[in-house]
């Protein structure tokens, strides 16, 4: 709330004085908006910036159901102003409020006056806590607590840690070390839940993870039944991929870590797979971890096998999206046996292949960046299923792109070659020569092929002398920029198949905020336990980031995670202390006011700004 001021003119005497309303903010899109609360008229004897701020503050403290007002003195007008304003609105209704204290009660609120020492004011802690709050308000709206109680059978002190665990991995992505440290010097979450700091350590975190994974199947099919019947979500499309992650350390042992593809280009590292369903807004509706070296194509079966029972669907399968790596002819069986449609981008380019559609012209959509994308349905021999041809005029610019960078460094590479020749130590023998030629066509084998490389040896064929090389012209391709989506759906338009597969993005959104804002990778545990319970935290602790995000984006805020909780930061907890004039020590926790982003990312999700205004205590000297 705040006071606004509005000049007016008086009609029979001309001159201008100040009128005042009392007003509240309101976010349309990307606008700020002021909503009129009530008139409050020339407010004699309240001059100053402060006073005004004073006003709105100690007005919107009473109707807030405090049952005492600020602590330092304040003058009488505005303490007569507060009380006669807080009835009105409450009177008459004028805030949808529901106060703890009776509009007859409100003038007998003590005021709480302290005359106190400033020079003895002293912060004492200081601590984050608007990241961990908005997290908190989203796991109470997930019910994760009476998941946790009524289905895992957790306790009330357990459910509470594991909470605080979730939440940490949120805010502050970080080994269990260095969680406990976090939670015992920076953060305010642990009062949230009332646990006090001393039982917070490293290996009663490792207990909530591992208690949390050994309930995983239940507490994911607790969220994904929540998340839907929240947001009213059907689960009509559902998207699978697999991605891994890499471990610091040797791993030996270890029955879940293997050597494989790494999506990180850590072929040096052993790696843990992960794979996961996700629903069109982004929700985890499953996951499976799996060793490192699994091939991608050879997860699916497992997955749909348990998939019914984490989707809201029962008369009608979800149609499944997938990327290139899954879309095998075996794992289209086995999703056409267990009822389900598909879309997934072909493996390989149709090069037989037969026009569907009689129009002439094919359908013309744009991308996000307003590029060009072409589309038509063909029809593969031998085939049931349809294939959905994809012409993008802007990968064709970046194939074009990449062939040109392969082909610079190509010729680079022949340059070195050609150099040694001319150095001393240098490669000169003909045969090795041709050696690092072969190397180097076999490194960049699209590169090679537009190349035609002459070797001139000396007059005794033994030595290279020189090293020639023309490249030849590159005839446009006219599967430039091409590729190809494979479906089951045959009653479906090319625009329909299109938009679904482009919503694969959001898997992709999912992977990348798991991996980098909730540090999933790497991964240092040395137990196959541990490094499971780990990975299963960070994915409920994508839950709470997904319930927040995906509410936000409804309302027009586009904020990626970690923006979210740069924002939310700048609220804290801090801990005041004083002296009184009796000598006594006044002691005051209380939550510093959120900003005005902080402000408007509450009331977009309609969560409560703070969790507690402020707790006194006085201490006695002895």
């Amino acid at each position: 709330m705040f006071i606004k001021t509005i000049v007016k003119t008086d009609k029979k005497t001309g001159k201008r004085y100040n009128y005042y309303r009392l007003c509240e903010s309101y976010r349309i899109g990307n606008k700020v908006r002021h909503r009129s609360i009530v008139g409050m008229g020339k407010l004699n004897g309240i001059a100053t910036k402060q006073d005004k701020k004073l006003l709105a503050d100690t007005i919107e403290t009473i109707i807030r159901g405090e049952n005492r007002l600020p602590l330092f003195e304040i003058k009488p007008e505005i303490l007569k102003y507060a009380k006669e304003f807080a009835a009105r609105i409450i009177n008459e209704r004028l805030l949808d409020v529901k106060p703890t204290i009776k509009e007859a009660e409100i003038s007998e609120i003590p005021t709480d006056i302290e005359k106190v020492d400033l020079n003895s004011i002293k912060h004492e802690e200081v601590r984050e806590l608007g990241a961990e709050w908005l997290c908190k308000q989203a796991l109470e709206q997930l019910s994760v607590k009476q998941l946790l109680t009524e289905l895992c059978g957790f306790s009330g002190p357990a459910s509470d840690m594991a909470m605080m665990h979730i939440i940490s991995r949120a805010v502050y992505p970080a080994s269990e070390h260095k969680t406990a440290q976090w939670i015992k010097e920076n953060s305010a979450v642990s009062s949230l839940y009332n646990i006090p700091l001393s039982q917070v350590n490293r290996f009663k975190l490792y207990a909530a993870s591992n208690k949390l994974y050994a309930r995983k199947a239940a507490i994911e099919q607790g969220l994904s039944s929540k998340t839907n019947e929240l947001f009213d979500l059907q689960d009509k499309i559902i998207f699978y991929d697999l991605t891994n992650t890499y471990f610091e350390g040797r791993k030996e042992g270890s029955k879940i870590a293997g050597f494989g593809r790494s999506k990180e280009k850590r072929n040096d590292a052993k790696l843990v797979s992960m794979a996961a369903v996700t629903n069109a807004e982004g929700f985890i509706k499953y996951s499976k971890i799996y060793k490192g070296n699994i091939s991608d194509s050879k997860t699916l079966e497992k997955t749909i096998s348990e998939l019914s029972a984490y989707t809201s669907f029962t008369d009608r399968k979800p149609v499944v999206v997938m990327d290139a790596g899954v879309m095998t002819d075996e794992n289209a069986k086995i999703l056409k046996t267990n009822g389900h449609d598909y879309i997934a981008v072909s493996r390989t380019k149709l090069k037989d292949y037969k026009k569907i559609s009689s129009r002439e012209e094919n359908i013309i959509l744009y991308d996000k960046k307003g590029n060009p994308i072409e589309l038509c349905f063909v029809e593969k021999p031998n085939c049931d299923d349809r294939y959905l041809y994809v012409r993008s005029r802007q990968k064709a610019i970046k194939e074009t792109s990449m062939n040109e960078h392969f082909s610079k460094r190509y010729e680079e590479d022949l340059e070195n070659i050609k150099t040694a020749l001319h150095k001393k130590g240098g490669t000169k023998k003909l045969e090795k020569v041709w050696e690092r030629i072969g190397r180097l066509k076999e490194k960049y084998p699209t590169a090679n092929k537009h190349y035609t490389i002459t070797v001139i040896p000396d007059e005794h064929q033994q030595k290279a002398i020189d090293i020639k090389w023309v490249k030849n012209k590159v005839k446009p391709k006219e599967g430039e920029g091409v590729y190809f989506i494979r479906t089951s759906l045959q009653d479906k338009k090319e625009e329909v198949i299109w938009k679904i597969y482009n919503t694969l993005t959001e898997i992709e959104a999912t992977f990348r905020t798991l991996k980098t804002d909730l540090a999933l990778r790497p991964v240092f545990h040395k137990h196959d336990e541990n490094v499971e319970s780990h990975l299963f935290l960070g994915l409920l602790a994508y839950q709470v980031v997904a319930t927040i995000r995906y509410q936000l984006k409804n309302k027009g805020i586009h904020h990626d995670w970690k923006n979210i909780v740069r924002i939310m930061s700048t609220q804290k907890e801090v801990i005041t202390t004083m002296k009184n004039d009796k000598g006594k020590t006044i002691r005051i926790k209380k939550c510093s006011e959120p900003s005005v982003e902080a402000k408007q990312i509450y009331d977009a999700l309609n969560y409560k700004m703070v969790p507690y205004y402020m707790k006194k205590s006085v201490i006695l000297e002895i």
